[in-house]
């Protein structure tokens, strides 16, 4: 089994935000690869990485990054594939700001799907829901786990109604 969702962080320190792409992505019994690369500091391997990813299997790339945040981009540069940005809150960051915007503002012709700031979990499910419009397995998946969102939230209502307060209705 060859993965199809290549998970990327500028360090390894972006792990406790990335590994909950990870997750979503085990439980969904997607195939998936991690590792850790640097648009700054391994520049080479990041190029290599983006050009070869696609003749490995990989469909779909999660790219993680805080503070300046510019491996989404770079590997959006290098490779077709959909690029889904993680902006991470990190220890340099401006309060995630400057990497949220690094992603997010790409030039035209370099698309990247970008999440809310640390909201790798999303960028798991959105991997799943691009993964699954050409897999009817992924699909199937995909749609039971927004259902049981659906569920989770009427059965939190249903607790909410029995929550007493003098001037609740």
């Amino acid at each position: 089994m060859k993965p199809l969702v290549s998970i990327i962080m500028g360090s390894t320190s972006d792990l406790p935000v990335m590994e909950k792409a990870a997750k979503i992505l085990n439980d969904f019994q997607i195939p998936f690869e991690i590792n850790a690369l640097s648009a700054h500091r391994t520049p080479d391997q990041v190029m290599a990485f983006a050009r070869g990813a696609y003749d490995r299997g990989i469909r779909v790339i999660i790219a993680g990054a805080g503070g300046a945040a510019h491996l989404p981009g770079v590997i959006a540069a290098f490779t077709p594939l959909p690029i889904i940005g993680v902006p991470i809150k990190a220890s340099i960051s401006i309060d995630g700001w400057d990497s949220l915007l690094s992603i997010v503002q790409m030039p035209p012709g370099i698309p990247v799907a970008t999440v809310g700031l640390d909201g790798a979990q999303n960028a798991g499910i959105l991997a799943a829901q691009i993964l699954g419009a050409g897999d009817e397995e992924i699909f199937k998946t995909v749609t039971e786990y927004k259902k049981s969102l659906e569920t989770k939230i009427t059965k939190a209502n249903e607790e909410l109604a029995g929550v007493k307060f003098d001037f609740k209705f």
